[in-house]
């Protein structure tokens, strides 16, 4: 089969994406470019990978074999370029980062520093909750991730680089806002808002929980770190959240982080690859800037926060 690179990677995309317009917008292609690539490749295929359905699109069971000796291709091909880069030095080349959704109030700003000293590197963002996050790894398509919970089902090298505190956060109305000290057994007369299962800041409430032998009421469950702080601001209900995700709420004084028992929880953010995996250039680069400059950004970022009431 005739087969290109460049087809194999719209067709990734749009198995990612089910929809060829996503694919278009990460690829920067326009819909009807996507469209014909893929015309053109299951042409060579001889049968359909996809099935159309208005703007949606799902992979048939040849698409669904088809993609995991695509994803195989690009990633040897990845890791060719990665070999060849560490003749070129550090002039250019391409970082590909995963980022649970947390990490995105203070990551991309330390991509910006690291960015100023190696302005010739592409940098490329995936990011999803913890599950996702190790999906990607699996696939091998992320060269480093940032998460605060390495895996175990993986072959990986994790290294800590900041502390990561977890808090419980109330609105300043909350009866909880204005308590001394909060025994953790308070916290189970209250509703709360939490974050998805696969996620690293459930994880991390729950075996909170779990050590203090208290039973929450869960009232609703959201995959979204901004809507669970909309719904405490609204005096919904109280919700265990990562510190570096609330500065801007405490510092207007929309939220606040009563004095519970046991808390902060203090986690650590860790920059992890698999085994596996050889490392370009750009990614050794960020891997040390992280190792080196991670825990002094986010002391300064972040430090003064647990004070704020």
């Amino acid at each position: 089969m005739n087969i290109s690179f460049r087809q194999l990677r719209v067709f990734v995309a749009a198995a990612r994406h089910a929809s060829f317009g996503k694919a278009a917008e990460e690829l920067h292609l326009t819909p009807p470019a996507v469209s014909m690539q893929i015309r053109e490749l299951e042409s060579q295929v001889g049968l359909p990978l996809f099935e159309r359905s208005g703007r949606k699109v799902t992979l048939t069971i040849t698409g669904e074999y088809f993609l995991v000796y695509a994803r195989k291709i690009l990633a040897t091909l990845k890791d060719a370029e990665d070999a060849v880069a560490k003749f070129r030095g550090l002039k250019t080349g391409r970082l590909t980062l995963g980022m649970v959704s947390t990490a995105k109030y203070f990551l991309p700003r330390l991509l910006g520093r690291f960015r100023s000293e190696y302005p010739g590197i592409e940098v490329r963002l995936s990011v999803g909750n913890r599950s996702q996050l190790v999906e990607l790894m699996t696939r091998n398509e992320v060269d480093l991730a940032v998460m605060g919970r390495p895996p175990q089902e993986l072959a990986t090298r994790a290294e800590p680089f900041a502390a990561h505190p977890h808090v419980v956060v109330v609105a300043p109305g909350h009866p909880l806002a204005s308590r001394g000290h909060v025994p953790a057994q308070w916290l189970s007369r209250y509703g709360f808002i939490v974050r998805e299962p696969g996620s690293g800041t459930r994880a991390a409430m729950e075996r909170y929980f779990q050590e203090f032998g208290v039973q929450p009421q869960i009232e609703m469950e959201m995959a979204s770190n901004e809507t669970i702080k909309q719904a405490v601001m609204a005096d919904m209900g109280v919700s265990f959240l990562s510190l570096h995700t609330i500065g801007l709420e405490l510092k207007q004084q929309l939220l606040v982080i009563p004095n519970v028992e046991g808390l902060p929880l203090v986690r650590r953010w860790y920059v992890v690859n698999t085994l596996s995996k050889l490392l370009s250039p750009a990614a050794e680069a960020f891997r040390y800037f992280v190792l080196e400059e991670g825990e002094a950004f986010l002391a300064a970022e972040f430090g003064a926060l647990q004070n704020v009431q």
